[in-house]
C-alpha cells in the first residue's frame, strides 16, 4: 500500500488526527482515537476492529507497516516527517506507527457479573493498568465515575494494552446511583474498616469498587456500597496503590471462582 505524504500542519486529516491526540472531547464526539504502535493495532484487529487511517514516519520499516496495511484494506495510509509524526505521539520515543480507530462496543459476557468501579481515577497510565488488571482477572465490565480520565486516550490505551477492546465499559457514570441499580454485592475497598477481604465469598454478583489514587473513595460512595472492606497488610507499609488494590482484590475473586 503507497503511503501519501503529509507535510504540512495545516493538513485537515493532520489536523484531526491531532484533536484525537489532545481532546477528550474530540475523541468522545468522533467516537474515536488514536493507538500508538503495533502491539495496540494488532490486539485491536484480533477483538474485530478495523482502522480508518494507519499512519507512519518515513523512517519506520516499510515491510511491517505493510503486513498491517494488508490487514487494514479499508484504511488509508499516510505518511508524517518525524516532527509531524512526535505531535501525534503520547510518548517521547515515538513507535513510528499509529492509527485512528473508532472505539469498540465489546459484548457483554454471560458468566456471573464480577464488576470493577473506579472512582476518579486521574492518572492515565493508572487507569489503562487497572482496566488491563481487570480484564486479565475476566471482569466482566468496568464502570468509571466522571471524574476519571478518559479510558480512550491514548496514554491510558497503553496503559491498558488492548484492554478497552475487550472489557465493556460504562464511562461518565454516577457511582451511587449506579450502585443502587446493581443486582449484587458491592464491596468498598478501604483501609479503616476492619472487614477482611480475604472472609469474604467472591463467588457471586460482584462489583468491587476503588477509589481515587490520593483521596481514596468518597464519603458518599462507602455508603451507597454493600460493604467496605480493607486488604490485610502485615508488612510495615499503611496502604497500597489505587492499581495494586485493584489487582489483589480482583484476583482474589477470581481464585475463588476458579475453585
Amino acid at each position: 500500500m503507497t503511503a501519501t505524504a503529509i507535510s504540512s500542519r495545516d493538513n485537515p486529516l493532520f489536523k484531526r488526527l491531532k484533536k484525537l491526540a489532545e481532546s477528550a472531547r474530540a475523541r468522545r464526539e468522533a467516537r474515536m482515537t488514536l493507538l500508538d504502535g503495533e502491539h495496540l493495532l494488532a490486539a485491536y484487529l484480533d477483538a474485530g476492529g478495523q482502522p480508518h487511517t494507519l499512519v507512519r514516519t518515513a523512517s519506520f520499516d516499510a515491510g511491517r507497516f505493510e503486513r498491517f496495511a494488508v490487514q487494514c484494506p479499508q484504511a488509508k495510509a499516510i505518511e508524517l516527517s518525524d516532527a509531524l509524526f512526535a505531535e501525534l505521539s503520547p510518548v517521547a520515543t515515538p513507535t513510528g506507527m499509529l492509527a485512528e480507530a473508532a472505539w469498540l462496543t465489546p459484548p457483554a459476557p454471560g458468566a456471573t457479573p464480577l464488576v470493577i468501579v473506579l472512582e476518579d481515577i486521574q492518572d492515565p497510565g493508572n487507569l489503562g493498568s487497572m482496566l488491563r488488571t481487570g480484564a486479565a482477572a475476566g471482569a466482566t465490565l468496568a464502570v468509571l465515575s466522571k471524574g476519571c480520565h478518559d479510558p480512550w486516550s491514548p496514554k491510558a490505551l497503553r496503559g491498558g494494552q488492548g484492554a478497552q477492546f475487550v472489557l465493556p465499559l460504562v464511562g461518565g457514570a454516577d457511582i451511587v446511583e449506579w450502585l443502587a441499580g446493581f443486582e449484587g454485592e458491592s464491596l468498598a475497598l478501604a483501609l479503616a474498616d476492619d472487614a477482611s477481604l480475604y472472609a469474604r465469598r467472591l463467588t457471586g454478583s460482584l462489583a468491587l469498587i476503588v477509589g481515587n489514587e490520593g483521596a481514596g473513595l468518597s464519603q458518599e460512595v462507602c455508603e451507597a456500597a454493600s460493604a467496605t472492606v480493607r486488604i490485610p497488610m502485615p508488612g510495615k507499609v499503611e496502604s497500597l496503590n489505587a492499581a495494586a488494590a485493584l489487582a489483589v482484590a480482583v484476583f482474589e475473586a477470581a481464585r475463588q471462582r476458579a475453585v
